[in-house]
Formats: C-alpha cells, structure tokens, sequence
C-alpha cells in the first residue's frame, strides 16, 4: 500500500430482479483488474457461481481518502444502470495473518 493510504469495503447490492448484461459484467471486470495494476486491490462475487446467480459483491481496495473511494466506486460499470447499489466503509486492519 501506498504510503497516507486507507483501505475500503464496497458491499454490493442487487437492488432489483434485472440481471446485468454480459457487456456490463465484463466491463466491470475489467474496469477492476485496471485498478488492481495501480492499487491494493481484491474483489469477488456472493452467489452461486455453477448457476450464475450473483446477487452481490465485496471489493476491498486502497484511497487516499472517502471522496476517492466513492469516485472509483462511481465508476465503475457495474452502477450505471442502477441495477446494484453499494455500502462503502472504510476499513481498519486489526489483525493479519502470516503466510503459513
């Protein structure tokens, strides 16, 4: 992590029945995987991926502050149709552990 830097949770919510479309999942990935090159970076879905029924996500990534977290939250794909919502904290790291 950069130095001054702070690390956030972005829950993702489904808000409604809508699925989104192929186009916007793969933009969203990609849109993730960019950021993961220049910052801290882990995401992944909740559901059942043998069925493909997602019904939300957890992104946990590195800001300098809220305003940026919520921009690069604005940002990505995934909330333009307004098909997900999102809860961002930020996230204080209390214990970690070590590489076994």
């Amino acid at each position: 992590m950069k130095e001054g830097s702070m690390l956030f949770v972005r829950i993702d919510y489904k808000v409604g029945a809508d699925e989104v479309t192929e186009q916007v999942a793969i933009e969203s990935a990609k849109y993730l995987k960019k950021l993961s090159e220049e910052r801290y970076l882990t995401a992944g879905v909740f559901g059942d991926m043998t069925t493909e029924e997602i019904d939300g996500a957890m992104v946990i990534f590195e800001a300098e502050n809220l305003a940026e977290a919520k921009a690069i939250s604005d940002a990505d794909p995934v909330f333009q149709g307004g098909l997900y919502r999102y809860d961002l904290k930020q996230w204080h790291v209390m214990v970690t552990s070590t590489e076994q």
